[in-house]
C-alpha cells in the first residue's frame, strides 16, 4: 500500500498506551520525550523508504514494532537526561568561573555570550591534545581506573530522580545504591595514581583518596539521618515526606551545613582543591593523564 503523505507515517501517540511501556501506570517525561523523538525519526525514515519502495515491510517494521520502539525510546531517553545533566554542569561551572573572575578581578578569555561556551572551548582543546600513555605505567589500571571513575559519576546522575516523573530508575533502596557508588571513587583515584608509576601521582592519589574518604563519613551520616526521618531509602519518598511535614533543613540545619561542606570537599572545589591544585601539585593524581583523559 502506497502512502503519499508524511502524516501517514509520523504520528505522535501516548507512550503509556504502548505495550512496551516500561513504567506501568507512572508517567515518565524523559521517556515520553525519547518516544516522541523516535516516532519522528522512524516516521521520516519510513516515509522516505516508502517513497522509493511503496508497500515495503521495512517502513512498517520501523513504526509498528513495540520492542524496537521501546528500545530506542529508552536510548533516546538516556541521551535526553545526559544532555540535561551536561547543560546543568556546564552552567554551574560557568557561574563558578564568573564569580571567581569577579573576585580576582580577572577578565580571562570568553567564548560565546558572557563566556558561556568557554567550557566547551576548553573541552575541545583537551580533545585536540596528544594522547600519551607513560611507557612504565600499568596499562590496565591506567585506563580502567579513570573509566570506572567517570562511569560511576555519570551513573550517579542517572540514578537520582529529579521528580516523580523525571527519572530513569526509582529503586526503593536508591539511597543505598548511591552510597555504594560513592565508595568506588576514592579507590579508583588511588589505583589511578598508583598505576602511573610516578611518586608524585601516587602521593596525589593517596591525598585525594584520604580527603574523599574523610568527608564521605559525615556526608553518609547526614544521609542516614535524613533516611531515618523519612522512614525510607527511596529518594522520591524522602522528598515527598518533606511535602507532608516540613523541610528537613529546619530540624537538620547543622547537618545541612556539614553536608554542604562535605559535598564541596567531595567535588574538590575551592577551598578543598588541594588534591588537584595545579600550582602546588602539578594536577596531583592526574599528572600523567593527557589529552581527552
Amino acid at each position: 500500500m502506497a502512502y503519499n503523505s508524511i502524516l501517514d507515517w509520523v504520528k505522535f501517540t501516548d507512550p503509556m498506551t504502548s505495550s512496551g511501556y516500561p513504567y506501568g501506570d507512572v508517567y515518565n517525561l524523559p521517556y515520553d520525550i525519547g518516544y516522541k523523538i523516535w516516532e519522528l525519526i522512524s516516521g521520516l525514515i519510513a516515509w522516505l523508504i516508502d517513497l522509493i519502495v511503496p508497500g515495503n515491510e521495512v517502513s512498517t517494521f520501523l513504526t509498528e514494532t513495540p520492542l524496537l520502539t521501546n528500545l530506542l525510546s529508552i536510548t533516546l531517553m538516556v541521551v535526553v537526561i545526559f544532555a540535561v545533566g551536561f547543560i546543568v554542569n556546564l552552567t554551574m561551572i560557568w557561574e563558578e568561573r564568573k564569580v571567581l573572575g569577579r573576585m580576582m578581578d580577572r577578565r580571562a578569555t570568553r567564548v560565546g555570550p558572557l563566556g558561556y561556551f568557554q567550557n566547551l572551548a576548553d573541552g575541545l582543546k583537551t580533545f585536540l591534545k596528544e594522547n600519551i600513555t607513560p611507557s612504565s605505567a600499568d596499562k590496565k589500571g591506567y585506563m580502567w581506573a579513570l573509566t570506572i571513575l567517570i562511569g560511576t559519576s555519570v551513573l550517579l546522575a542517572f540514578m537520582i530522580p529529579l521528580s516523580g516523573r523525571w527519572f530513569i530508575v526509582d529503586y526503593r533502596t536508591g539511597l543505598l545504591i548511591l552510597f555504594g557508588l560513592f565508595a568506588i571513587a576514592p579507590f579508583m583515584i588511588l589505583v589511578a595514581g598508583w598505576s602511573q608509576n610516578n611518586k608524585y601521582t601516587l602521593l596525589g592519589g593517596m591525598r585525594a583518596a584520604a580527603q574523599m574518604i574523610s568527608y564521605e563519613v559525615p556526608m553518609l551520616i547526614i544521609f542516614a539521618s535524613v533516611a531515618l526521618m523519612a522512614g525510607s531509602l527511596n529518594i522520591n519518598d524522602i522528598v515527598n515526606a518533606q511535602h507532608e511535614y516540613m523541610w528537613y533543613i529546619i530540624p537538620q540545619f547543622l547537618g545541612f551545613i556539614v553536608f554542604i561542606i562535605a559535598a564541596i570537599a567531595e567535588a574538590e572545589r575551592i577551598p578543598f582543591d588541594l588534591p588537584e591544585a595545579e600550582a602546588e601539585l602539578v594536577e596531583g593524581w592526574q599528572t600523567e593523564y593527557s589529552g581527552m583523559k
